[in-house]
């Protein structure tokens, strides 16, 4: 990989789930409100979830590999198709996704029809209290995916980003925290150590970096999660059947 630059981006990241990312001065509450009714579905929480019951991925042949770019590919060797997300690992609207379309997804990978491809990014560490949080959780999924399984991966990553995501501006997970996250989905001691100690926190902080450039790059220079992409096309991940129309 190529060397990375700190510059910051030139445009602004702006998570579908936050209306002060939009606020513009004397067009704020017009900002406001398109915003609001583009993105409503991720803010209700009654919304139904697709395949309830099923849970993450758990049959044993699905991989996780930690590519060498750093983005995290989960699923079979024979995949029918490859799909690539976009998540900040704070974002409301990508824990919304994966609260409402994570098992579905869950499914389509046992079953062979997709593999997943995230791409962890880090724009929101300023509206975390420790303000390096998405960062350090992005580390955390380095490190399980490095040395755990399909399975474990796919657990550590559902509990992350649904039932123990933090708040915007609310209290975060430190280091420990997150270790026990992970060896409570099964990962083994390196990986607790490894998360615990901060082993790639630098790495991460590279990374996310140019997974952000990546998805502006994609979008037009406006970067924006959660993001979705089946090969060049983004997917609109507001229609209900998504899934179900890449895995005919």
């Amino acid at each position: 990989m190529g060397e990375v630059s700190e510059k910051r981006p030139e445009y602004t990241p702006k998570p579908m789930s936050s209306t002060t990312t939009y606020a513009l001065g004397a067009v704020a509450v017009v900002v406001i409100v398109l915003v609001v009714l583009a993105v409503f579905r991720f803010g209700r929480d009654e919304a139904a979830v697709r395949n309830d019951g099923y849970g993450p991925v758990h049959d044993p042949a699905v991989l996780v590999v930690l590519q060498m770019d750093s983005s995290i590919l989960l699923g079979k060797p024979d995949a029918k198709k490859t799909i690539d997300l976009y998540e900040d690992p704070l974002c409301p609207g990508c824990g919304n996704v994966e609260r409402i379309y994570g098992q579905e997804l869950a499914q389509a990978v046992d079953e062979g029809k997709l593999a997943l491809r995230y791409h962890l990014v880090n724009f929101l560490d300023e509206q975390s209290a420790s303000k390096d949080y998405s960062t350090r959780a992005v580390a955390a999924n380095l490190c399980v995916a490095e040395a755990s399984s399909g399975p474990t991966y796919s657990k550590f990553h559902t509990e992350l980003f649904t039932t123990k995501r933090p708040s915007e501006g609310g209290d975060d997970h430190d280091n420990a925290a997150l270790a026990d996250i992970a060896a409570a989905a099964g990962a083994p001691e390196s990986v607790k150590l490894c998360i615990a100690r901060g082993a790639k926190v630098d790495t991460a902080r590279a990374t996310a970096k140019s997974a952000l450039d990546a998805l502006g790059k994609a979008l037009g220079g406006d970067a924006a999660t959660p993001a979705v992409f089946d090969g060049d096309t983004k997917v609109d991940v507001n229609k209900e059947d998504w899934v179900a129309t890449l895995t005919p």
